[in-house]
């Protein structure tokens, strides 16, 4: 295991990608499986988010906190913030138990809700959005944040690789976004990552 996380992160960190691996592969009911970030993709995502000094992130799709623990890890340097989104009740409990056991519950809301009923219900601002639950309606998210995002935003998608028919309208957005620049890196299953500067 990686040595960007402390104690306990890390060691939860450890034990989900283990279960996490474990399920996936025996079960057979996709709802069920946690369908997490591999650990290379989360190590990435804690450093762009940790050195671009985000303090209010937005994670759709929390699963049963896998990811959720490296970004609010990542937040910690600068007293930042996670708002992490989950349809299921039951992952949505893991995960609050998972940041618990680490130690970061306190900088994380969790909400129980759809992608998009969230992403139109939310405040903001928000300086990052991890996108990682249901493909196929990230552009209408994405078109709901727009207002609420910071003029440096961060923009990181998952399964740009592994799932491209289902992708190819949220890229296809960033693409058209006013200001945004993005790329995607061959890693795990593909991160999609765009970014806005603020106008100096």
């Amino acid at each position: 295991m990686t040595t960007l996380l402390e104690e306990p992160a890390r060691t939860v960190a450890a034990e989900l990608e283990r279960l996490g691996v474990d399920n996936d592969a025996r079960e057979t009911d996709r709802s069920r499986k946690m369908l997490n970030l591999e650990t290379p993709s989360a190590e990435l995502l804690f450093l762009l988010l940790r050195a671009s000094g985000r303090r209010r992130v937005l994670e759709i799709g929390t699963s049963n906190g896998y990811s959720a623990v490296w970004i609010a890890a990542a937040l910690q340097a600068h007293r930042g913030h996670l708002w992490t989104v989950e349809r299921d009740a039951a992952k949505l409990a893991q995960a609050r138990t998972n940041l618990e056991s680490a130690g970061l519950a306190g900088e994380v809301t969790f909400i129980h809700a759809g992608a998009t009923e969230a992403a139109r219900d939310l405040a903001g601002p928000f300086d990052a959005v991890f996108f990682d639950a249901d493909r196929v309606s990230a552009p209408e998210q994405l078109a709901l944040l727009m207002p609420k995002l910071d003029p440096d935003a961060l923009l990181v998608c998952d399964n740009v690789l592994s799932h491209p028919e289902e992708v190819k309208g949220y890229l296809a957005a960033c693409e058209r976004l006013p200001g945004f620049t993005g790329t995607t890196l061959r890693l795990g299953k593909g991160l999609h990552v765009a970014h806005r500067a603020a106008e100096r």
